[in-house]
């Protein structure tokens, strides 16, 4: 919820992405041991004593393949997790019991609740390894999807070996610039690939945060010249049918401005009350409840952040517990993915703003809707039934007149990043 809590907390936080306490090499030598039944020599020409990364469950290291020489990214889960986690889940279901019997408004049983359901698949790395197989397939066939997944050349529950593949933060804005590349083709980028999550047919990626991407630039691929690499696929879930159907309508009454859908399908989608909506909008948009009822396409201004900020303050943090803890979990990893494409649009200074990212959004919104429309003709019976075919055909043109719309818009976003005009501050 970066645009919802104070940049202090959210800053605080960022090292745990990439930046956290190492293990020793004899610990991680010790687990080769006990999982493979070889030390780390047997299995590799050359292996960094020294970390590359270390988050919060497990750190990487560089190695050399013995069989092939290829150059190989080494996931070691912390070997003391194993005797830890168990206790660090019970201390955690403690504290946010007691938090709850002092203080009933801050209710945070359901976070310790996701933690003994997640956790446990993030500790497994031969699932993780799976996921990314998975992953890397689904996009594979999206042609011209710069979105790539290192490969896994084999994993155990605590060890996964993958393709090294190394690039820079998508933020850093000295390496795409020095690169020439286009910093609004990479927000739309990262749009389409956690869109294609969302509303396509592959599970969401559940983890998303600045440590887990990378770009690197790369003049053989077209359109563009920079790949998108994606880290981490430990955890994944399943979006129900119903609830993208009921998201992708919400988010196209929230496009429009239509503040009775919205609440429609807030209430579908969430269970929001009336009273809740307000909040559930700002949280949902990253935006001042005023601006999601006039536009929410608009720029972000200066203002806008102090007074979500300062309302934090004023019994929001309070209010926005208590509705975190009554939102489907799923819809929680969603909105926590909708944070991540908004905080790196506005990171990367884009010229458009916030519009081509809105406009990526409503294209995917339309086709999910669209896509139900066509079965609901079709379980009518024919479509060559006469009022089967009228259905069918208001259906078609309902969704080619949002998609002309999309691209005119994007057609003249494009004129104005080539005639390097400043970013639109609304639609």
């Amino acid at each position: 919820m970066n645009y919802l809590l104070p940049l202090e907390w959210t800053r605080t936080f960022i090292p745990l992405q990439d930046r956290c306490p190492v293990s020793s090499y004899q610990a991680i030598e010790q687990m080769f041991i006990e999982d493979t039944g070889q030390p780390i020599a047997s299995h590799f020409d050359d292996f960094s004593r020294d970390p590359i990364g270390a988050a919060s469950l497990a750190q990487v290291h560089l190695a050399t393949m013995k069989d092939t020489g290829a150059k190989v990214a080494v996931k070691v889960q912390h070997p003391a997790l194993k005797e830890w986690v168990p206790l660090d889940l019970a201390l955690t279901r403690f504290t946010f019991a007691t938090l709850r019997y002092f203080f009933p408004e801050y209710d945070l049983e359901w976070l310790s609740d996701e933690m003994e359901l997640s956790l446990p698949q993030e500790l497994d790395f031969a699932l993780e390894g799976k996921n990314a197989l998975e992953t890397k397939r689904h996009f594979d066939t999206i042609k011209g999807s710069p979105l790539v997944v290192p490969d896994v050349h084999w994993g155990l529950k605590r060890i996964l070996v993958m393709e090294y593949i190394a690039g820079h933060r998508t933020d850093d804005l000295a390496y795409l610039d020095s690169h020439n590349i286009d910093r609004d083709e990479v927000s739309a980028a990262l749009a389409r690939i956690f869109n294609e999550m969302i509303f396509g047919d592959t599970p969401l990626h559940c983890d998303p945060h600045g440590g887990n991407l990378a770009i690197l630039h790369n003049d053989l691929r077209r359109p563009y010249n920079f790949d998108i690499i994606l880290y981490d696929h430990g955890l994944y879930r399943a979006i129900p049918t119903k609830t993208k159907r009921d998201y992708a309508k919400l988010w196209l009454a929230v496009i429009n401005a239509d503040e009775q859908e919205m609440r429609k399908y807030a209430r579908e989608v969430a269970g929001i009350s009336e009273k809740q909506f307000p909040l559930f909008a700002s949280a949902i948009t990253g935006r001042d409840y005023r601006a999601v009822a006039t536009s929410v396409v608009s720029t972000r201004s200066e203002e806008e952040k102090e007074v979500i900020s300062g309302a934090m303050g004023e019994g929001m943090l309070q209010q926005l517990v208590q509705l975190l803890g009554q939102v489907p979990r799923i819809i929680l990893l969603i909105l926590k993915t909708n944070d991540l494409t908004r905080n790196l649009d506005e990171s990367l200074q884009t010229r458009a703003g916030p519009v081509r990212n809105f406009l990526i959004l409503a294209r995917y919104c339309s086709r999910t809707v669209f896509q139900e429309q066509l079965e609901s003709v079709r379980s009518r019976g024919s479509v060559l039934w006469p009022q089967n075919m009228l259905r069918l055909f208001a259906a078609w043109v309902s969704y080619v007149r949002v998609e002309a719309k999309l691209s005119l818009y994007e057609w003249y976003l494009f004129i104005r990043r080539i005639a390097r005009l400043s970013p639109l501050a609304s639609i």
